[in-house]
Order: structure tokens, then C-alpha cells, then sequence
């Protein structure tokens, strides 16, 4: 589907990940911790998806754990070191909702860094109490792209375990060090739906919110395509980077040219290389975004509710922008040069039809 603009939200099961579930269905039904043979080779599968996913991501394979989602990862994370130090929590102001609702939940005192405009959070702002136990990042803003100052958060923080969202840029952009716990979410990458990762690092303080204490119930099936995705992500990310910034360059530099009044969202330079935010403040970003489906686009709005919370988004409102009229715009493997031509050509007429 060459109009799908909206791969922020997940992609379609990649070819090398749809190979590897067909043959893990056939040798990786067993329960691995038997002791028979079947579960033998089941438990190999396991150890192996594993140590690639680790590779990816600096880690020792005993530090990653696959869970049913990675919004299910994001939440035992701080759920989990809470769980184990209870203490105060320092978070961006536009962290994932998962992350900031498990904060909540869990009743923590916290404290908000603000973004700038752009949607990038000041390092130096992370300034850990003494009571401080948790700090939480996220890698790069699901809604706007802007990509955080990861390891420099790390370095300010001493000793206080860091929390990386990376859900939106495991597999596309190199992973960042300095994180104590990381969590991913496989249908990001083109791995299957339903897979999670959380990593935590030997010696930081974790422990199960849930009454069992693990493994977490995923099909193995699934986790080894997840792996299996992930590498295959990995390997062709320079190339698709290369590729996918000029053209989301394109869509930012040549929609103002022909849009009035519409502001580009988040940073033009440290940012993922597929995505990028448009804001139009007279529109409904609901009502365009099913009309750009009946032009054959399928894209993401931000607009100030949404379908299931119909709350404003929290993210462009941490940035100062406004919360009603914008549009996502993700691109992917099968988006081409004549796809951004379409859309770019397409856009003004559909915002006019609008009566915008």
C-alpha cells in the first residue's frame, strides 16, 4: 500500500519476519522450560531471538525480557522499579501516555521537564533530588519525531536509573547509551504485533509489579519474528534513512509553499528520518484525515481528540502548539518519490474542499 503514511503507528509484518513465524510455528511450539526435546529446541529459538535483540540493543541477553506489548513493557518498567525503590520520578512532559500513566498510578511524587517548541527536552533540567529513584526519556517524540538528548540526560544523572522509550526508534536510528531500563515495541520495526521488549540493566533495582513474576506470556512464534524483523530493520536502516529524509524533507519544505499559515512541527535536523507533523490551524484534523483516505492516504491526526481517550494531545500542548488540526505523516519501505508527489499536489485541494 503505497499510500500508507502512517507507519509511526506500526508496520505491516515485514517478509523475513513472516518467514521466521511460519517455520517457528513448526518448531517452536513447545513450552521451553520442559525438558523434552521439542521443548529443547523451543528453548533454543528463545535464546537465540534473545541474543540478537540484546545485540541490537547493548545489552546481555539476561537483561531482555519479551512482553505482550510495548506499551505492557514501558509499564512494568516503571512500575516494576518503583515496585523495588519507591522514590521520586523526573519525566519529560511528552512522554508516551503508558509512561506517564503508570507514574501516576503508581502514586509516585514526579516531577516535569518541559520541551521547547521544537519538542527537544533540556538536559540540564534533569535535575535528580535526593529522593529522586527514576528519571524517564523517551528516545524520540512518537508525534512529532524530534529526536532527545538521551545520553546527555545519562551523564546528569549520576546514579539515577534512566528509562528509554525507544518504541519509535529501535531500528531505525543507532540506540542511545546510557539507559538502565529500555523498552521497544516489535510492530515498529515490521515484527509482529503483540511482542514488547523491556530491558533492564544487571544491578538496577527491578521487581514484577504483577503477582507472577514471569516469563510474560508471548508466543514464541512471535517473539522469533520479532528477532528476526528487528535484525532485518537494523541492516537496512542507513539505506532507508538515506532515502526517507530527503522526501520527508521534501513534504516540509514544499506543503508551506502551498498551504498558508501551516507550521511544520518539531526539529528540522535531529529528527527520525520518516516523520514529520504538519499543523493547520483552521482545520479539523479528523474530518482531513478521512478525506486524504478517500484520496488513497492513510496518515495519523493529531488532533485535539482523539477516538479513544478524546483528549488533547499532551505532546503538541507541552510544546505550546496547537492541539487541533494536525496531521502525522509517516513514510516506509513501499512510500516512493511519486507517492510524495501525489500527496504534496493533493493536499491543498483537499484542505480547500474542507473550507478550511
Amino acid at each position: 500500500m503505497s499510500g500508507f503514511l502512517d507507519t509511526a503507528s506500526g508496520l505491516p509484518l515485514s517478509p523475513v519476519a513472516h518467514e521466521a513465524l511460519v517455520a517457528a510455528l513448526q518448531d517452536g511450539w513447545a513450552d521451553p522450560t520442559k525438558l523434552y526435546g521439542a521443548a529443547g529446541r523451543a528453548r533454543r529459538l528463545l535464546e537465540g531471538a534473545r541474543e540478537a535483540v540484546a545485540d541490537v540493543l547493548g545489552a546481555r541477553p539476561d537483561e531482555v525480557s519479551f512482553t505482550s506489548s510495548g506499551t505492557a513493557a514501558a509499564q512494568l518498567a516503571v512500575l516494576g522499579r518503583l515496585a523495588a525503590r519507591p522514590g521520586h520520578v523526573l519525566h519529560s512532559t511528552i512522554e508516551h501516555s503508558c509512561v506517564l500513566s503508570a507514574v501516576a498510578h503508581s502514586g509516585a511524587p514526579a516531577t516535569a521537564v518541559a520541551v521547547d517548541r521544537l519538542g527537544g527536552a533540556d538536559a540540564a533540567a534533569y535535575v535528580p533530588q535526593p529522593h529522586t529513584t527514576l528519571a524517564c526519556l523517551i528516545s524520540a517524540s512518537h508525534e512529532v519525531g524530534t529526536l532527545q538528548p538521551v545520553e546527555a540526560v545519562a551523564e546528569r544523572l549520576g546514579d539515577v536509573p534512566l528509562l528509554v522509550d525507544a518504541a519509535q526508534s529501535v531500528g531505525r536510528t543507532a540506540v542511545p547509551a546510557g539507559w538502565s531500563l529500555l523498552t521497544a515495541s516489535a510492530h515498529k520495526w515490521g515484527g509482529p504485533p503483540g511482542v514488547g521488549v523491556l530491558a533492564v540493566r544487571t544491578g538496577v533495582r527491578w521487581r514484577s509489579p504483577l503477582p507472577e513474576a514471569g516469563p510474560y506470556a508471548v508466543g514464541l512464534p512471535q517473539v522469533l519474528a520479532a528477532a528476526v524483523g528487528l535484525q532485518a530493520a537494523v541492516g537496512q536502516a542507513a539505506a532507508e534513512d538515506a532515502r526517507l529524509r530527503p522526501l520527508v524533507a521534501r513534504i516540509r519544505t514544499e506543503v508551506p509553499l502551498t498551504v498558508p499559515d501551516v507550521e511544520v512541527v518539531g526539529d528540522p535536523d535531529s529528527r527520525l528520518p520518516h516523520l514529520v507533523t504538519l499543523s493547520f490551524p483552521y482545520a479539523d484534523g479528523e474530518a482531513l484525515t478521512r478525506a486524504l483516505d478517500r484520496e488513497g492516504f492513510a496518515v495519523s491526526s493529531g488532533s485535539s481528540c482523539s477516538a479513544s481517550t478524546l483528549e488533547p494531545s499532551h505532546v503538541l500542548a507541552a510544546m505550546g502548539l496547537l492541539t487541533h488540526g494536525n496531521l502525522r505523516v509517516s513514510l516506509g519501505a513501499d512510500t516512493t518519490d511519486a507517492d510524495v508527489d501525489r500527496f504534496v499536489a493533493v493536499l491543498p485541494r483537499v484542505l480547500a474542499e474542507q473550507h478550511v
